[in-house]
């Protein structure tokens, strides 16, 4: 890796990198690339392009092509505990599965009787139940869904219990709800809001929570503000560190809160995953394209990192 393609905050980065490593492009031509997920069963990965409408798929020795055309502006994905594609699709506005035989269930559309505003992000507990963020993002033009005003009035963080399938709001203080991501032993809920992205000295920060045994957040504060630009989707890796999207790259932050070091990017990132057979290759979705760079660590088994 070229000196200026990094930055080191602090020297427990350097244990975390791949001095070696290429950073590659892999794919280009998106409007607005997000979403990466890596299908280990498989050995490939798909991505959101939502501008255009469809979800991507990078394959090892092929390359690119359409995982799926009119997605519904699908924006954040992962897997479930059994492999399974779940995605927050914003033209719909509701979180999907699809099953393994193709078919779409609907996980969550609404939430006492009112429309979600435009499921952003999604992660999976180890018990089965589906948290994700539902900023106004999707409803607020035509770019990345459709104008709609907001049936719900806020924009929230939500837990979709595994037993019941019935839709609990466990956040209610957020301005946009963006990427979130579990501590590896499910312990603390990273969740960051984006509200700078279109309010004036709106929140650019990661919050974090403790969660109890019954799913319920306590003792939210602020991990850690991020510029340039907001935080948007996040990874933890096996040792609990925070890797975050920025405007210029990507940040890692210890499970202390303290920055250790970025990894400088040519366009904004909007999302991250850890992938490849051994966990330890980053995919990075930045705006118009796919980047991808290995690194000295392993993502955190859970969700779409099992």
């Amino acid at each position: 890796m070229n000196p200026h393609e990094y930055e080191i905050h602090d020297a427990r980065f350097r244990m975390l990198l791949q001095p070696n490593a290429q950073f590659e492009k892999l794919a280009g031509g998106c409007m607005w690339a997000e979403g990466p997920v890596w299908f280990p069963a498989g050995d490939f990965l798909v991505w959101s392009d939502i501008p255009n409408n469809r979800m991507m798929r990078w394959v090892p020795g092929i390359g690119t092509g359409v995982f799926r055309a009119n997605s519904n502006f699908s924006n954040g994905n992962t897997l479930d505990r059994e492999c399974r594609l779940v995605t927050c699709e914003h033209g719909t506005r509701r979180v999907t599965r699809t099953e393994h035989d193709g078919r779409i269930t609907v996980i969550a559309d609404r939430f006492e009787g009112h429309r979600l505003n435009s499921p952003n992000d999604v992660i999976v507990h180890s018990d089965g139940s589906i948290w994700f963020t539902d900023p106004d993002y999707g409803i607020l033009g035509d770019y990345e869904g459709y104008r709609a005003p907001s049936e719900i009035g806020g924009c929230h963080v939500y837990r979709v219990a595994p037993d019941t399938g019935v839709v609990q709001r466990v956040a209610d203080d957020f301005t946009k709800p963006n990427g979130l991501a579990f501590s590896p032993d499910e312990s603390r809920l990273y969740v960051a809001d984006s509200g700078a992205s279109h309010i004036e000295n709106g929140p650019h920060h990661i919050r974090v929570f403790d969660v109890d045994a019954q799913g319920e957040l306590h003792n939210g504060r602020v991990f850690a503000e991020v510029a340039p630009g907001v935080p948007d989707g996040m990874r933890v890796d096996e040792h609990g560190n925070v890797w975050t999207s920025a405007g210029d790259g990507i940040h890692c932050y210890a499970p202390d809160a303290t920055l250790l070091g970025k990894i400088l990017v040519p366009e904004t990132v909007a999302n991250l995953v850890f992938g490849g057979p051994n966990r330890n290759r980053l995919f990075i979705a930045a705006s118009t394209s796919l980047y991808a760079l290995y690194v000295g660590v392993r993502g955190a088994s859970q969700g779409d990192r099992l």
